[in-house]
């Protein structure tokens, strides 16, 4: 079994770049069949395309550099189902393809094992005990042999159940009883035009808030900040939102991109992915695009930490491109920004509104 990536969490591999962690990094696409095993060297263009292949594949950002998220998701791809023992351990999350594999097969013989995220957490491990204990298996939470032995004999004649479509349906059921009752986070985001963000968030905070809806802001100035967003992934979790939105300003290297582009949890290639997430993006899309001139750009489907480890319907907009001159002019002005306000509000309350 190959060693985890001897990587340290601030590094970034790019054009130019060579040593051990390169060599794992060659090893890791070529496991996966992006990259020819025969051949040998540094990160070149050859790697950077294999590295772009698979961030596009998985929801990443595309951009050929391989950082923290592009190494966690190629650490987590090494894993195939059987491959090792798989439980839950709180505090310390398992990932991986195998546990991908694991909660698809659960649901598929209608257990709800959660969202297909890859990750092992409660909702996993309750699904497993009640798949051990209905085959006859130890309910000790273990994915150990005895259970891959128990999978062999069921998938062979079960087929064709999707526990998960039946949940996102029930949740999306659940949210549909107005805005009144409903707990949302703001995040505002961290990096471009974070001022912008903060304003625009601190708008939308003030209409729910006078609609009922208790809102909470991932930061507010330079107080509390969570700047990972696995934090504030988890802070929304803790906190047993209903919904999460993150609102930033996009800063691009081509000054011709612009418009306005919502995200929802989901596989590019259209597998798993967040049936509220991506009505939530599209509502919400919609009601900005309606009161603004920004370029529709549509809602996509990506797998980013901040809409991967939430357990809510979370969503990313992504409004104008600080790099195009127009955008930049209209994110600036004070009217603009009232009416993004308005427009997020507004597609919330549209989701939520009973059906």
């Amino acid at each position: 079994m190959p060693t985890s990536l001897p990587i340290s969490s601030g590094m970034l591999l790019g054009l130019g770049a060579s040593g051990p962690a390169v060599a794992e990094v060659r090893s890791r696409l070529a496991h996966l069949g992006l990259l020819d095993e025969q051949t040998a060297g540094g990160y070149d263009e050859v790697v950077a395309a294999a590295v772009r292949l698979f961030q596009q594949e998985r929801g990443l950002t595309v951009d050929g550099i391989v950082g923290p998220d592009t190494y966690r998701r190629l650490e987590e791809a090494r894993w195939q189902l059987r491959d090792r023992v798989l439980m839950y351990v709180p505090g310390h999350l398992v990932m991986g393809d195998d546990v991908a594999q694991l909660q698809a097969r659960l649901a598929q013989l209608g257990f709800d094992a959660g969202r297909t995220d890859g990750m092992f957490g409660p909702r996993t491990d309750e699904a497993l005990r009640e798949f051990q204990g209905s085959v006859g298996v130890a309910a000790d939470g273990v994915c150990g042999p005895d259970t891959y032995r128990a999978f062999d004999r069921l998938v062979r004649t079960i087929s064709g159940g999707n526990a998960a479509r039946l949940r996102d349906r029930v949740t999306l059921s659940e949210l549909r009883t107005g805005v009144m009752d409903k707990v949302v986070v703001i995040d505002p985001g961290f990096e471009a035009g974070a001022d912008i963000c903060e304003a625009i968030a601190v708008r939308v905070e003030g209409r729910l808030a006078a609609l009922g809806t208790q809102v909470l802001l991932t930061r507010s100035g330079s107080e509390g900040s969570l700047p990972q967003e696995s934090q504030r992934a988890d802070f929304a979790n803790r906190t047993g939102a209903d919904l999460l939105i993150s609102i930033n300003c996009a800063q691009t290297s081509s000054s011709l991109v612009n418009g306005v582009v919502s995200f929802y949890f989901g596989e590019p290639s259209g597998g798993a992915h967040s049936t509220s997430g991506r009505l939530l993006a599209e509502r919400v899309q919609d009601e900005i695009c309606s009161r603004t001139s920004f370029l529709d750009c549509r809602t996509h489907p990506r797998a980013w930490d901040l809409l991967r480890m939430t357990r809510m319907a979370a969503i990313r907009i992504d409004i104008g491109n600080l790099s195009h001159t127009q955008d930049a002019q209209r994110l600036a002005d004070p009217d603009v920004q009232e009416q993004v306000a308005e427009g997020i509000a507004s597609g919330i309350t549209r989701f939520c509104a009973p059906e």
